[in-house]
């Protein structure tokens, strides 16, 4: 058996989904297009053995099969995603676990994609950040129309003064 290396889409809505409250409120607007569109979802989960979850063949002193890693990231990737999916129960929405790096796997999918959406940032970098690099590389080499989803509310927009700037005004 051998794990997935490529995103299986053939149009529709792509999305890349790695857990965060970014992911969630992209994975909304996208659900809700795709209701609209009458289209399909592909939602992706991007893994390497340092971010996926334990699967349940583990034990200690067994290394498991790439597989089961695979098997376990879906599993994650569905759970995660159920509750917005199930407002949505007439589009079709495939859950995909793949293994590699977010960027590349979403910029190679984007080839059979009719439209990519992500999030501004994911669960990696720092608070505040506008465009995180997924994002950004997603947004400069896919292959088909992206769509990066802001939520609302000041968690997602950076703050006007950072408290970094505070140390540094003059005194009066």
């Amino acid at each position: 058996m051998t794990h997935a290396k490529t995103v299986d889409c053939s149009g529709g809505l792509l999305i890349g989904h790695d857990g965060s409250e970014f992911s969630n409120a992209a994975l909304s607007w996208t659900l809700d297009l795709a209701d609209r569109l009458g289209t399909s979802v592909t939602v992706v989960r991007a893994w390497v053995l340092t971010t996926a979850p334990r699967p349940k063949t583990w034990s200690p002193g067994y290394m498991p099969p790439l597989v089961d890693f695979e098997e376990a990231s879906r599993d994650r990737l569905q759970a995660d995603v159920a509750d917005l999916v199930s407002e949505h129960p007439d589009v079709e929405v495939s859950h995909q676990a793949v293994h590699g790096r977010p960027a590349s796997i979403l910029v190679e999918g984007s080839e059979r994609a009719d439209m990519l959406v992500v999030g501004p940032r994911g669960l990696g970098g720092f608070r505040g950040l506008v465009l995180g690099s997924v994002s950004e590389q997603c947004v400069r080499h896919a292959k088909c129309p992206v769509v990066v989803v802001h939520g609302r509310g000041e968690q997602e927009t950076p703050p006007a003064r950072l408290s970094l700037d505070d140390n540094l005004t003059p005194d009066d």
